[in-house]
């Protein structure tokens, strides 16, 4: 990167023409997920002292553009994915088709008794097992959503056993020839709960979209999965058509 002159008489004050020059860059250099430079670097680069700098990237927090990480320095969540949500949507294709890299992990697997409401959404008997997968999903490296998957284990016996990740949707069509529909779609802000932040790497003080849906069978209407996800709302932008 290339020194960058302040104007030290008529361009305002420092801090705020550094942070000017970093918004500039955040999308053409910095891309979303990305790492700024240590606040040591950028001081050498700007010709100025540290504390000029962190006023600046505080400034650049405080919009939204970056997400300051203790111990691990300034990463880039002001680019939006975004992600629209309709009946067929799925995370890694719908990604994929902006020339964002995908991935979904699994966090954790298990066969349990439904609660009320899954067994409500589900249509299922009151403790009747449900297969429980937790995964996380990630945009260009950066951790954008983490997922509740209820599914009956009944009907889905092997999931378990077989999915380690990526598009579970796929892997229903290909191991159950299950196209699976989405008909609900309920969204709120909540302040993330658990563990969450620490898996999407956001502080507790800020919320998380969390999305309540229900999908089923394409071709009976049964449904099938009953999902509660909860995004970065400071990194993503939802569009719902159902």
């Amino acid at each position: 990167m290339s020194l960058y002159l302040v104007d030290r008489e008529r361009g305002g004050a420092l801090h705020a023409q550094i942070a000017r020059q970093l918004e500039q860059e955040i999308g053409q250099v910095y891309g979303l997920g990305a790492w700024l430079p240590p606040e040591t670097e950028l001081a050498l680069r700007f010709g100025v002292n540290r504390h000029t700098v962190r006023r600046a990237i505080d400034h650049l927090v405080d919009g939204g553009l970056l997400d300051r990480r203790h111990g691990r320095g300034n990463c880039v969540i002001g680019t939006l994915v975004d992600y629209p949500i309709g009946s067929a949507t799925r995370f890694t294709e719908t990604l994929q088709a902006q020339g964002i890299a995908a991935d979904t992990r699994v966090l954790h697997k298990q066969i349990i008794p439904a609660n009320s409401t899954v067994a409500r959404r589900l249509k299922l008997g009151s403790g009747e097992q449900v297969y429980w997968i937790e995964t996380l999903r990630h945009a260009d490296g950066l951790p954008l959503c983490v997922g509740s998957h209820f599914l009956p284990a009944e009907r889905f016996r092997q999931v378990g056993d077989l999915y380690e990740g990526g598009s579970l949707h796929q892997h229903l069509q290909d191991l159950y020839s299950v196209a699976v529909r989405r008909t609900e779609c309920l969204v709120t802000a909540k302040l993330p709960q658990g563990d969450d932040a620490r898996l999407l790497s956001m502080p507790r003080n800020r919320p998380v979209l969390r999305i309540k849906s229900l999908n089923v069978d394409a071709a009976s209407s049964v449904p099938v999965e009953y999902v509660v996800s909860r995004f970065r709302a400071d990194a993503v932008q939802l569009s719902i058509k159902l």
